[in-house]
């Protein structure tokens, strides 16, 4: 973002309906030095009104009450250069004090382009930056002191010091044996050697006694550095067994590997993303940062009221470089695409692949295979699931929760990160989700 186009970030369009938190963002927008060009309700505006307000940004107060009218205004709120800016109208109306606040310092933040949304007096002091070179020595700091009052005061006192002989050993005393003679003075003298005997005749060889077939008395192990092996002894009447021939390689074939793969190319397993309350921004900010061709599938589960998921497919496709999709039952789970769940909509395993299902329960942590899935959780999530959550990451799922300021409701993600699992803010977990997985050519 360049300096010129910051203050047209600055002028803000907040849509609400009436009430608190319309307030409390009219409040926010004041404390981040915004100018609020348009204030209205999005169910009575009218799209050329929006458009003529010309603002650099929109603060929507989301509520399925007013999903229609987005949708109405989506030609002007859909352009790329404006900024949009969501924010739960249920969580707005009740901010106060300290979490207001905190969300007043995000929204300066986004509004100014920067990153820092820490309170006043918080700011870091500058590091201390090491310096090339050896540190100074004591001889270096005193190399141009005057010694002459030391070396006059050193000559006055010389006569009072003892001298060397001073001390006399008595005679008696002899210098101390070193070990070596010690132990040399306690050997035996050496004797001279005697004669070695006559050695006797040497006998004739004899050949030794025929050894029978049956006898296995003298069988030995063959040594594994021999040379050759030894010559078979042949049997009268027994064929002599057949010399080994080459490996015989025309009845071998490859293993297909893919055979058993579905063929529409259902993934192996796929990233389950929940959330809740704040999740949506939270949401946008790890789509945003994963990458077109990511090698697994994202799922996304939210529990909206009034059930507008097609709604929430088109916020997230606006920021996803993945396409967004409304998972719909027996459809395949294809790398790639981010999938936004129903709540009616299940998965099931089919062939080593994984396919949607119909499922009034929803989604079920414990369908996802552990060897290749990973579950993330969000702002919001479900504290019910941090059990089944925890049981997929025994059997070798990957599990993450976010922290940090944008985090409102971290009873779950702090749950399964006290438990020694990853951590971090949505482009933090974003990055780690393409670390893990890759991206498909």
């Amino acid at each position: 973002m360049s300096a010129t186009d910051l203050p047209s970030l600055l002028s803000v369009a907040l849509l609400a309906r009436v009430g608190p938190a319309r307030e409390r963002l009219r409040e926010a927008l004041g404390q981040a030095g915004a100018t609020l060009v348009l204030e209205e309700d999005p169910n009575a505006l009218d799209l050329q009104v929006l458009r003529d307000a010309a603002p650099g940004a929109v603060l929507i107060a989301l509520e399925p009450a007013i999903e229609d009218a987005l949708e109405r205004l989506d030609p002007v709120l859909g352009s790329p250069s404006l900024t949009l800016i969501f924010d739960e109208a249920e969580l707005a109306a009740r901010r106060e004090g300290w979490e207001a606040q905190r969300w007043a310092r995000h929204l300066v933040a986004k509004l100014h382009g920067h990153l820092d949304v820490l309170p006043p007096g918080s700011e870091q002091e500058g590091l201390l930056q090491p310096e090339p070179g050896l540190p100074t020595t004591p001889a270096q700091l005193h190399a141009d002191a005057p010694l002459e009052f030391h070396v006059r005061e050193a000559f006055d006192a010389a006569g009072e010091v003892p001298a060397d002989g001073l001390y006399q050993a008595p005679g008696t005393l002899s210098e101390p044996m070193s070990l070596e003679e010690a132990l040399a003075a306690l050997q035996p003298a050496p004797s001279a050697p005697a004669e070695p005997p006559p050695a006797p005749a040497a006998a004739p060889p004899m050949a030794p006694p025929p050894i029978p077939l049956g006898d296995h008395s003298s069988w030995s192990l063959v040594d594994d550095d021999a040379a050759a092996p030894a010559p078979a002894i042949p049997v009268a009447g027994r064929e002599p067994p057949p010399a080994p021939t080459d490996f015989d390689t025309a009845r071998l074939s490859l293993v297909e590997l893919d055979a058993e793969r579905p063929a529409d190319g259902a993934a192996a397993g796929a990233v389950l993303v929940l959330a809740g309350i704040g999740g949506p921004d939270a949401l946008r900010r790890l789509l945003a940062a994963l990458p077109d061709g990511l090698a697994t599938p994202v799922l996304v589960h939210m529990r909206l009221d009034g059930g507008r998921y097609g709604n929430l497919v088109k916020q997230m496709a606006r920021v996803s470089a993945l396409p967004v999709l409304l998972a719909e039952a027996e459809l395949p789970v294809q790398p790639g695409n981010a999938y936004i769940l129903p709540d009616d909509v299940g998965l099931a395993v089919r062939n080593q692949g994984l396919y949607f299902t119909a499922d009034a329960q929803g989604v079920q942590v414990g369908a996802l295979p552990a060897a290749h899935s990973a579950v993330v959780l969000l702002s919001g999530a479900d504290a019910s699931l941090v059990d089944a959550v925890l049981g997929l990451a025994a059997d070798g799922a990957w599990v993450a929760g976010q922290v940090g300021e944008g985090c409102y409701d971290p009873t779950a993600a702090n749950a399964v990160v006290a438990a020694g699992m990853d951590a971090g803010e949505p482009p933090q977990l974003a990055q780690s989700i393409v670390e893990r997985w890759g991206v498909s050519e």
